[in-house]
């Protein structure tokens, strides 16, 4: 007894020291991205010269870039993966899904329809261009829509007693229907709306401001400090719903609040940076297999597991071919359809027993 006492004990702590290491990861590429761009910015040079006042001739035009473009970008791109990377964790965990992620209830699609109706009726009611004047709108109702979908799989889902195929199969319906809304809104919308809406759908951060910052930051911390309050509850999940009641846990309050703290997440990430697959589906895996099952663990690696991939992939969108950009959506793809494939072979049940 006492010898499986010390060897689970060495097991959490190593685990702890892979999140820490992680997370210094994490670090070291949030510094390693703020130095990559089109513009060649020395962040220690410009930390010096703000606080020695030897201030070079192009200082204000190096310092505007710094804080109003580049690090606004990196800081939306880092909470971006981590809202990812977390909701994909707990998806996974409340449907007991491997391949569920924040899209499986039709975030997305409802997200891009808001997006794309937006795009294409705006203009054409206000008689402007929306993308340039009007991105706060696209964001809006990117994040309205996505809500709407929820909403609906949810009380379908609720009529069905809460049955989580019955979830899953609505969330596929739902995707669908409002796919086939873009395909509509793409057939009668102009050349620059189309445009403007397939560029949106690819994803990426070209609109990245504080505003953008701030917005998603406070849904991102109560999802956050929410899902880690109830790490315990998530691993009585994980033996099944029934045996989670007889230890006291509420499942449906737990699966309610879940479901919506992480569809709000994935929506309002969706409304600032378009479309983004396969983070959600990936990091949690990834995360899995280094720290195991428990979620005390498991959240916070997996949010710091997709800052990372969704951080390097915006890192390489942005300067592989400078002064062009990649939108992001591009390289997580090629990143996350070969683990898709991975997955499908059979291998997950070795991370899921980990």
């Amino acid at each position: 007894m006492r010898q499986n006492n010390k060897t689970a004990k060495q097991t959490d702590r190593f685990r702890s020291m892979v999140v820490a290491i992680t997370a210094m990861l994490f670090v070291i590429l949030f510094v390693i991205s703020s130095h990559c761009g089109s513009a060649d910015i020395a962040i220690l040079d410009l930390i010096r010269q703000c606080i020695t006042g030897d201030r070079q001739k192009n200082f204000q035009s190096v310092f505007y870039i710094f804080t109003q473009v580049r690090l606004p970008r990196i800081v939306l791109c880092a909470l971006t993966g981590m809202a990812l990377g977390l909701s994909g964790c707990i998806m996974q965990n409340l449907l007991r899904n491997p391949l569920a992620s924040p899209f499986t209830l039709g975030v997305s699609s409802g997200a891009s329809f808001g997006a794309a109706l937006a795009m294409v009726i705006g203009p054409i009611m206000l008689q402007k261009n929306l993308w340039s004047s009007g991105y706060s709108l696209v964001a809006c109702n990117a994040f309205w829509f996505g809500c709407v979908s929820l909403g609906i799989v949810c009380l379908v889902s609720k009529l069905c007693k809460n049955s989580v195929s019955i979830l899953i199969l609505t969330g596929s319906a739902i995707s669908s229907l409002f796919s086939a809304g873009v395909s509509i809104l793409k057939y009668i919308s102009s050349s620059e709306a189309l445009k403007n809406l397939d560029i949106w759908l690819m994803g990426g951060f070209w609109a990245a401001n504080w505003s953008a910052v701030l917005t998603i930051l406070p849904f991102m911390v109560a999802c956050f400090f929410f899902t880690m309050k109830f790490a315990w509850d998530f691993n009585a999940m994980n033996a099944g719903e029934d045996i989670a009641a007889t230890l006291g846990v509420n499942v449906k309050r737990l699966k309610n609040i879940s479901l919506i703290l992480v569809t709000l997440v994935a929506s309002i990430s969706i409304a600032f940076s378009g479309v983004i697959g396969f983070i959600g589906l990936i990091a949690p895996h990834i995360a899995r297999s280094l720290v195991g099952v428990d979620n005390r663990k498991l959240i916070p690696e997996s949010a710091l597991i997709g800052a990372l991939i969704l951080l390097l992939s915006d890192t390489v969108a942005r300067t592989v071919l400078l002064p062009k950009e990649i939108p992001v959506g591009i390289i997580t793809s090629l990143i996350g359809v070969p683990f898709f494939i991975f997955i499908l072979t059979g291998k997950k049940k070795k991370i899921w027993s980990a």
